[in-house]
C-alpha cells in the first residue's frame, strides 16, 4: 500500500504537492505579490508576557524543515498549490489527532491572481479526499473568520456543515478573532468530495 506522505495530488491543472526547500524564491515572490490581499487573514503572534522575550517568525527554511518534521512525525500535511505549473498558494492539514479522534483541520491561502477560478476550491477538494481515503481520517475541520466571504465560498461550495462560532479564537492580523467552525465526515462523502462538487456543479473546476 503507497504512503499517504508524501504525496501529489492533481486535478486537471491543480497540483497538490509537499512544500519544498527549493520553493523558496515562488513562495516569497507569490507572498510578497499577496501582502496587502493576505495580511488580513495571516496568523500573528500576541504580545508575550512581561519579562518574555517575543518569539520570532521563521526563515523560509525554518518553517519548511519544521513543517517537514511534522510531516514525518504523522501531525501534519504540508503542501503547495500549483496551477497551470506555477506555484499559486499553500495548504496545510495540520492538527492530525488520532486514537477516538482521527481529525485534523486544514488552513489555506491563494495568490489573488487566481482566486475565483476554482483552484483552492478543487485544492481543499483533493486534500480532504487524501485525509479521508488514504491517511484515515474520520473528521475534517476548516476555521474561517466571518468576514473571509471568498474562503468561505470554498466550504460552502464543497458541502462542509458550519458548525458555529468559535469566539477570539486565533490571534489574527493584530488581535484575537472569532472563527466560524466548518466540518466534514468521511460518512458524509462517500463519493469522495471532489466527485461531489462536480456532481453538484458540472464543470465546476474549469468556471467556478
Amino acid at each position: 500500500m503507497k504512503s499517504p506522505w508524501p504525496a501529489e495530488l492533481t486535478d486537471g491543472v491543480t497540483l497538490v504537492r509537499p512544500i519544498k526547500l527549493r520553493d523558496q524564491r515562488a513562495w516569497r515572490e507569490v507572498n510578497r505579490r499577496n501582502r496587502d490581499w493576505l495580511r488580513p487573514w495571516e496568523a500573528t503572534i500576541p504580545p508575550s508576557p512581561p519579562g518574555r522575550m517575543p518569539p520570532q517568525r521563521p526563515t523560509y527554511r525554518q518553517m519548511v524543515r519544521h513543517l517537514r518534521a511534522e510531516a514525518h512525525a504523522g501531525r501534519m500535511l504540508p503542501f503547495v498549490v500549483e496551477y497551470e505549473g506555477r506555484l499559486v498558494g499553500q495548504l496545510t492539514v495540520a492538527g492530525i489527532t488520532w486514537g477516538s479522534m482521527c481529525s485534523g483541520h486544514i488552513g489555506y491561502w491563494i495568490d489573488q491572481g487566481v482566486a475565483g477560478r476554482g483552484v483552492m476550491t478543487t485544492a481543499v477538494a483533493l486534500a480532504t479526499d487524501h485525509c479521508f481515503r488514504s491517511v484515515g481520517l474520520h473528521r475534517i475541520e476548516i476555521c474561517i473568520r466571518p468576514e473571509n466571504l471568498p474562503s468561505r465560498r470554498v466550504v460552502e461550495k464543497l458541502g462542509f456543515r458550519e458548525e458555529g462560532l468559535r469566539p477570539r479564537y486565533l490571534h489574527i492580523d493584530g488581535a484575537w478573532r472569532d472563527h466560524l467552525v466548518f466540518a466534514l465526515t468521511s460518512e458524509e462523502v462517500p463519493e469522495g468530495v471532489l466527485a461531489r462538487w462536480r456532481h453538484e456543479a458540472p464543470g465546476a473546476t474549469e468556471i467556478k
